[in-house]
């Protein structure tokens, strides 16, 4: 998305949606950061109605604009539904199918991913859902690509995350996609959200952290990003937190859902992204700073992780000092 223009989200809104949810999408591309020195987000919620109430009738949103709303929007947000086996209105889903055939980009947290569905947008996409509902899910749409096990997934233009926390990872990496690391590291920041929750491979999926997480992972963490620029080895982290290779996978695995390697690498390639976007720095100084070794490795990690060349990367996303 260009620095200079104005990208259009609007969050569909129904009776009894999650407000946490509706406030991750207001939260992330509805309020203004002049701190960030760029033209953000035009955002509005929409609704069959102008009056919606929240779950369990916990307070009523007023003033929501028409579903015509969504006839001109870039990105269309479909938060979760509190019933997903109950039919969406129809004239909601014909909005969704309406902006799916102009190419709009379509976004759904939670059991949002229903209602892509039930409006005839998903049929051989991978989408992911809310786990308590992926068996339902899969009964009800069969020609849906489910993947359940992971935080969101990025489809290209239809993007799903799994539940509510999981919709800020998602949104976080919206962000990024259309405005670059370095920004969306900056919002992460005012969240204080954290980023190691990012989508690792070039679909942008991420996996999800377990009901306890093992916090003794995080001093091992913050030491390894300090010495991205040297080599490090497995046995490296293993040392630093004082166990065996073997238990830091495992613990990896646990809290991350991910191997010490690829964790490692994701970091080193998130980092070369944030010097692309910097400044001029050359491909061989950026693949030395980050970790990567050479141009070559950079330009092969990169297409990997984001599917662009570096030269690309930095034309899109530079321009920063």
């Amino acid at each position: 998305m260009s620095n200079g223009s104005s990208h259009r989200v609007v969050a569909l809104v129904e009776d009894g949606s999650n407000p946490f949810e509706l406030g991750v999408a207001t939260e992330l591309f509805g309020l203004r950061r002049p701190e960030l020195d760029r033209t953000w987000y035009d955002f509005a919620l929409a609704a069959a109605a102008p009056e919606v109430r929240m779950h369990l009738g916990m307070f009523t949103i007023t003033d929501v604009a028409p579903l015509a709303a969504v006839d001109t929007a870039d990105t269309v947000i479909v938060p979760n539904r509190p019933d997903p086996v109950s039919p969406a209105r129809p004239e909601v889903l014909a909005a969704i199918a309406r902006a799916a055939a102009r190419g709009a980009r379509l976004v759904s947290f939670c059991t949002g991913a229903f209602t892509l569905a039930d409006a005839g947008v998903l049929d051989g996409r991978r989408v992911t859902t809310h786990w308590r509902w992926v068996a339902e899910f899969a009964r009800r749409h069969p020609t849906v690509h489910l993947e359940p096990d992971v935080l969101f997934v990025d489809d290209g233009d239809v993007l799903t995350a799994a539940g509510s926390a999981a919709a800020l990872d998602l949104g976080l990496h919206i962000i990024r996609r259309d405005h670059g690391a370095e920004t969306a590291n900056a919002v992460g920041r005012r969240l204080i959200f954290a980023g190691h929750r990012d989508g690792g491979q070039r679909q942008f999926v991420d996996r999800p952290l377990p009901a306890t997480v093992d916090t003794s992972l995080a001093p091992v963490l913050a030491w390894a990003r300090t010495r991205l620029d040297r080599p490090l080895t497995i046995a490296d982290l293993a040392a630093t937190a004082t166990t065996s290779p073997a238990t830091l996978h495992r613990r990896f695995q646990a809290e991350l859902g991910t191997t010490p390697l690829a964790w490692l690498t994701t970091e080193r390639v998130t980092l070369a992204c944030r010097l692309l976007e910097r400044g001029s720095l050359t491909l061989d100084r950026i693949a030395t700073t980050a970790g990567l070794g050479t141009a070559a490795n950079l330009r092969t990690q990169l297409r990997r992780h984001t599917g662009l060349t570096p030269s690309a990367y930095r034309r899109r996303f530079g321009g920063k000092e």
